[in-house]
Parts: C-alpha cells; sequence; structure tokens
C-alpha cells in the first residue's frame, strides 16, 4: 500500500515566510542608500549574461552584423573620426577588442555591456525624479524594453547612444539643479561625449535645449553659470573633431547627404509611419508588463472575483506624492516629448529617410515618464512582481533560443544576407593571400556590406577600402592599395560592379580574377551559397 506525503503545516508556513522574506529582502535592497546602487548594478550585470548567451544561441548561424564589423575595423586605430561617423563607438570597440577576442560571443557581450551601462544610468536619472522604489521600476522596465534585449544584439553608434544621452540628460538634470559652474562642466563634457557618438544627439540636446527655456523655472537655469559654462565646455571639447571634420572636407555630412535625402514624398510618410508604429510596438510591451506587475499586487485573485475594476483604480490617487518630484519629471516630460514628435516631423518637412534604427537611442526616458506621473501609487510588491516578470521571461527566452534560432533559420533558409558564409570567405582569402605572398593581408576593397566581415573574421584584420564612396574610413588609401596589395570583394549581383572593375583595372590592371563559393552547415542543416568576384593585387615589390 502505497502512501502520499503531504506537506506539514509547518513546511508550508516555512515555504510562505521564506518567499516572503526573499520578496522583503528585495524591496529593501531596492529602497536602502547602502544597497540600491549594488542591487541595480548586479541586475544590470545578471540582465547582461544571460542575454549574451541568448544572443550567442539565436545567432549561432549568422555572422556579426556589418555595423559591428565596422566598429571593429574603426577600432584597430583611434583617429578623430571614421568618414560617415564621429570616433567614440570605434574608440569603445577598439578598447573592448583589446581585452576580448574577435569572436562573435565577444560582439555580442559588447552590446549587451553597452546596454547594461545604460540601464544603470537611466536608474541614475530615475533617481533624479522619483523615489527609489519608483526608480527600480523604471530599471526594470528598461530591461524589458526589446531594445536592451532582442533589438540591442548589434553594437554601433545608435546602441552606444543608449550611454551617451542617458548621461547627458542625466546631466542636464544635476545642472537644472544645482546651476553651478561644476555642474555646467559635467554638462559640456556629457554633451560632447555625446555628439562624439553620433551627430543624430543634436535631437536630444535641442530638445534638452528647448526644456530648459520652456521649464517654468527657466529664469533660474538661465541666470545661472551652469548652462553657459556646459555650452563653452562643449564648445572646446569638440574643437579636435571639428578639426578633423573640416580636414576631411565634411565627409560625414555628404555621407547623411547623400545616403539619407529622399524626393519620394509617399516613400516618406510611408517611412515615417513604420517608424512610429515600430517604435511604439517596442515601448507597449514593457508597459504592459508594467501594468501586468501592478495589477497582480494581492489581494487580486480576492479583487478579481469582487471588485475587479478596482484591481486597476487603486493604483491611482489624487493628492501630492512624495515621491516624485514634480520640477525634474517636467524636464523629462518636456525632452520625451520633443524627441518623441520632433524627428519625424523634420523627416516630413525635410523629406529625410526615416530609420527605425533612429529610435533607438531616443525613447529610453519613456519607463521614467510614466512612473513619474503624481497619480500614480506604486506599491512595494510592484517591485517583486515586475522583478519576477522579467526573470520568468529571461530564463524561458534562454531555454527556448536555439529552438527559436532553427525555427528562424527554417524560414529564412534562402537569405544570403542573414546566413551568407562570409566567415568562412574571410577565412579562405587569408589563405589565399599567404600562400600566394607569405605576408599579412592588409587591404580588403569592395562596398561595406561584404568587406567589413572579412575584416572582422581574417586573422590577418586588413583595413577596409571603400573605393566607390566618398565617405571612406581613413584607415587606409589609395598610396597603400599600391604599397601593400589588395584582395577586392564584390557581389556578382550587385549593379555597382562594372564601376568596381572599373576601379581594379585603373589601380591594378594584373590583378588575378577569380570567383569564390562558400556555404555554411550549422547542425547539419545548410544555410545558402554565396560567389564573389574575387580580385587579388600582389603588393609592390
Amino acid at each position: 500500500m502505497s502512501t502520499t506525503s503531504l506537506p506539514t503545516a509547518r513546511a508550508r508556513a516555512k515555504t510562505r515566510l521564506s518567499y516572503n522574506r526573499f520578496r522583503s529582502w528585495l524591496v529593501a535592497c531596492a529602497i536602502r542608500p547602502e544597497a540600491r546602487l549594488w542591487l541595480v548594478i548586479q541586475f544590470a550585470i545578471l540582465h547582461a549574461v544571460l542575454w549574451t548567451f541568448i544572443l550567442i544561441n539565436l545567432k549561432a548561424a549568422q555572422d556579426v552584423h556589418m555595423d559591428v564589423a565596422e566598429a571593429y575595423g574603426w577600432g584597430q586605430q583611434f583617429l578623430w573620426g571614421y568618414g560617415k561617423h564621429p570616433p567614440l563607438s570605434g574608440w569603445v570597440a577598439g578598447l573592448w577588442f583589446k581585452v576580448f577576442p574577435a569572436a562573435d560571443w565577444a560582439t555580442y557581450a559588447l552590446a549587451m555591456a553597452t546596454d547594461g551601462v545604460g540601464m544603470v544610468i537611466c536608474w541614475l536619472i530615475a533617481l533624479r525624479v522619483v523615489d527609489a522604489r519608483r526608480a527600480f521600476l523604471v530599471v526594470v522596465m528598461v530591461a524589458l524594453y526589446p531594445i536592451f534585449n532582442f533589438k540591442g544584439f548589434k553594437y554601433n553608434a545608435d546602441l552606444l547612444q543608449l550611454v551617451t544621452l542617458p548621461l547627458l540628460v542625466l546631466a542636464y538634470l544635476n545642472a537644472f539643479e544645482k546651476r553651478t559652474w561644476q555642474s555646467g562642466i559635467w554638462l559640456g563634457l556629457a554633451g560632447a561625449l555625446a555628439l562624439m557618438t553620433k551627430y543624430w544627439v543634436l535631437t536630444m540636446i535641442g530638445a534638452i535645449g528647448l526644456a530648459a527655456l520652456i521649464h517654468p523655472e527657466r529664469m533660474k537655469f538661465l541666470l545661472s553659470p551652469a548652462p553657459w559654462v556646459g555650452i563653452a565646455t562643449m564648445v572646446v571639447a569638440m574643437i579636435p573633431h571639428v578639426v578633423w571634420l573640416a580636414e576631411a572636407h565634411f565627409v560625414p555630412l555628404t555621407y547623411a547627404g547623400d545616403t539619407y535625402s529622399l524626393e519620394d514624398a509617399g516613400l516618406v510618410h510611408q517611412l515615417v509611419t513604420g517608424y512610429a508604429l515600430h517604435n511604439v510596438a517596442l515601448l507597449a510591451l514593457p508597459v504592459a508588463l508594467a501594468a501586468l506587475a501592478m495589477v497582480l499586487v494581492p489581494p487580486w485573485l480576492k479583487l478579481l472575483a469582487r471588485a475587479p475594476l478596482l484591481i486597476v483604480t487603486r493604483a491611482w490617487a489624487r493628492g501630492k506624492n512624495p515621491g516624485v518630484n514634480v520640477s525634474q519629471a517636467l524636464n523629462v516630460w518636456i525632452v520625451q516629448i520633443i524627441v518623441a514628435v520632433g524627428p519625424p516631423l523634420g523627416a516630413l518637412a525635410f523629406s529625410i529617410y526615416m530609420k527605425t534604427d533612429w529610435g533607438i537611442s531616443l525613447f529610453f526616458l519613456v519607463p521614467l515618464a510614466l512612473v513619474a506621473i503624481p497619480a500614480l501609487r506604486v506599491q512595494s510588491a510592484v517591485l517583486f512582481n515586475i522583478a519576477a516578470i522579467w526573470l520568468v521571461l529571461s530564463i524561458a527566452t534562454l531555454m527556448a533560443s536555439p529552438w527559436i534560432a532553427a525555427r528562424e533559420m527554417a524560414a529564412n533558409a534562402g537569405n544570403a544576407a542573414i546566413y551568407g558564409a562570409r566567415s568562412e570567405l574571410a577565412r579562405e582569402l587569408t589563405q589565399a593571400w599567404h600562400t600566394r605572398f607569405g605576408s599579412r593581408w592588409a587591404v580588403v576593397a569592395g562596398t561595406m556590406e561584404q568587406i567589413q566581415p572579412l575584416v572582422f573574421y581574417s586573422q590577418d584584420h586588413p583595413s577596409a577600402l571603400l573605393p566607390l564612396e566618398a565617405w571612406d574610413s581613413g584607415l587606409t588609401s589609395r598610396d597603400d592599395v599600391k604599397k601593400y596589395g589588395f584582395i577586392g570583394v564584390f557581389d556578382p549581383t550587385d549593379g555597382r560592379l562594372p564601376a568596381f572593375e572599373k576601379w581594379v583595372s585603373e589601380v591594378a590592371p594584373n590583378a588575378e580574377r577569380i570567383v569564390m563559393t562558400t556555404r555554411r552547415f550549422t547542425h547539419g542543416k545548410a544555410g545558402p551559397s554565396m560567389s564573389w568576384n574575387i580580385y587579388i593585387a600582389p603588393p609592390a615589390k
């Protein structure tokens, strides 16, 4: 006769006590001044580690994105600019890969480390606006925002703005509150750091300037030394880059004008609509999950049965809220509204190609803007609920990531842009160069999307040359091509092929011409086959 062992009342009480103690400990750590910073840092580290492993699984059949490979190539030399963008994203990549190898996992770790630092800064911003309880809710909402996980896999200048723009906002809130010349210096340095990431940050700088002019307490700030010292500091800090910009004949501006100007008004409207819908959809997830965390505050089951409307209304109340600094919250609301509305309107007015990725850096304040609504009441249980939701979703995604990757590969098996074997091509070309010349492969020429992965994956890490583009990186030159030789790589289906072959004929008429085909196998499944026209020009004797 078998018996079933039932937990005793004492065991059940002990389990309940342990659960309650853990929940109380988490809330206490989120609130106590001596513990809250370390809790947020540890949370950011855990988030970065979990999502690094998730991305390793999700991207196992793919090469790194060309933007990541481009940043790696820039980081091989520390210049004041790299053709398309200011230098900070290249500098950060250069420092990172002095410590870590040029491997796929290291790029995902870099992206998640960037996201993690941005999360901590978003929490520091929140402390300027709301109490510690709400600030912890904000940082977990940020972690649930797809830009800081799924969409944050690609390290580039857009992603790095999730560090530099929060730093700029933090410096502004600090300067607005303290109004000292010292806070002005920090504001100016933060502005310069942001501008050294990407010129797109002028949208945030402009929004901050407008917020300072619109805010009811503007005269206190404008009559203090902080804004003027900040402007002067930023101008001085930008001088080296401006000198480079002039010497480079303002190539980044040429790049922006040539790449993002449109004449088709219908396409502009379509892109702006897509940009707005895309970013609203991304923001809906953390907002919905935060709302769920508020709904699940005990005794939600009893309320669901007796007064379901109360589950929603209990989180809202009239009257003053000591947990919100309304003056600073007003700054956040103004800035967020301007950066949400301004760029789409600007794109419509000036017929600009509006990329969805441009929203990556502009909406990190949305969780704080919502949590800072004074009528909203945040109970302690919400903090545990939102953290539990984040943990469950992250672990579930980690466990499901191999299956997700397999499904994605099956659905896009013929997509060479995603699953093309450029890393295999890099190894074959490196071997071909060594066999022929017995020296380091120094220069690769072609288009960005084709050759940047070769820079990353080749053990020689050759410098990239873009002969068909006016905004070359400056890492190598036409003289280097003649001195060191080069390998040209071009997609035979690209309409620019005749122009590239003309360039090859002019600089290396005796270059060896071959065709290479590569294909990657992942877990026994074949990826798409890709062919390239290859041009091998020997170094000068």
